[in-house]
């Protein structure tokens, strides 16, 4: 069944050389504007023919580093800068990050758990449908730049999938580590069937994920990992020149190969985490402690890593409710591909 043209129109011509800031408008009716929009702010920087990046931030929106770094990038590039096209997305999901959210409080959609989206579907359904049927085919590479958001805290890293195409991973696999964060990964999603991720991929695109931080702020450090890691990505697929700027420390290379990988709490209550972020983790070895906190004198129930690794990522709340990621364990590998 063919799908009806999106309800979504942008304010800027992507075909036009120059710098544009503009908007993609949703129309909608609440309570507070019965004949109103979402107004999503885009910019767009052509220069002349050449590749076509597609920069997103925000897809969730208490995700600050990508949605901050995007921000200042829209005022700082110029269309002198770039051969070719970059589109810059700082809040795809726009009604979740004014309201400081993860999903969004219009219809309560996690934007990255809603690809491919409907045209007819809610507002977030009809967002995740533009970005794959409008935005996705004119672009070459996406990045996406996400983080913990306000519930998790994760090591720094850029991202890609194991793929069907060994050409396609193989892109996106450098990309990843051109990014130039500390550490790179190739990334295993417990479900990445409704991700912006597979909605990219699918249609034969290079994309690469980031995670950078968390805990619903971002950092001076974050922030610069995020900024360079942004910049190198545009050098590195030619779209702007310069030199690609690694990490002073050699980049830790990461591999989640299963969903073991993931320590899913099976108790609420108080949390206690016994390691830091990065800090070497041995199978057997007691990583986080759960307390039962409405009684005194019970003993915490103990979690033990699965496998030898380190700590990529842990719940950010010391409130945890069964079913919270309380930490994430990922293996150090001597290379990736």
């Amino acid at each position: 069944m063919t799908k009806r043209p999106s309800p979504i129109s942008a304010t800027v011509d992507f075909d036009a050389d120059g710098v544009q800031h503009g908007f993609l408008k949703l129309p909608v009716s609440t309570d507070e504007s019965a004949w109103g929009a979402v107004m999503i702010p885009v910019t767009v920087v052509k220069n002349g023919e050449g590749p076509t990046a597609l920069l997103t931030g925000g897809n969730h929106g208490d995700e600050y580093e990508g949605i901050t770094a995007l921000m200042k990038l829209t005022s700082e590039l110029r269309a002198e800068d770039v051969r070719g096209r970059v589109i810059i997305v700082p809040m795809m999901n726009m009604p979740a990050a004014m309201a400081g959210k993860r999903t969004s409080p219009m219809d309560g959609g996690n934007l990255n758990r809603s690809f491919p989206g409907d045209p007819d579907g809610s507002v977030t359904e009809k967002i995740a449908d533009y970005f794959t049927r409008v935005m996705t085919p004119m672009c070459d590479v996406v990045l996406d730049l996400h983080s913990g958001g306000r519930t998790l805290d994760i090591i720094p890293f850029g991202a890609s999938h194991v793929l069907d195409d060994p050409e396609q991973q193989r892109q996106a696999l450098e990309g990843a580590k051109a990014f130039g964060a500390p550490y790179a990964m190739m990334m295993f999603e417990l479900d990445a069937a409704a991700l912006f991720d597979t909605a990219v991929e699918s249609q034969g695109k290079v994309f690469v994920a980031t995670e950078l931080g968390g805990g619903g702020t971002s950092t001076p450090e974050s922030l610069a990992i995020t900024e360079r890691g942004v910049r190198n990505f545009l050098i590195h697929f030619g779209l702007v020149e310069g030199e690609v700027e690694m990490p002073a420390e050699p980049q830790v290379y990461l591999d989640m190969p299963d969903a073991s990988c993931y320590v899913q709490s099976e108790h609420t209550g108080l949390l206690e985490l016994t390691l830091a972020l990065g800090d070497k983790v041995e199978k057997g070895q007691v990583i986080a402690r759960v307390y039962d906190m409405t009684r005194s004198g019970s003993a915490p129930v103990e979690y033990r890593a699965g496998r030898d690794g380190i700590l990529a990522a842990r719940r950010f709340p010391a409130l945890v409710n069964m079913g919270d990621t309380i930490a994430v364990i990922a293996e150090v590998v001597d290379s990736l591909g």
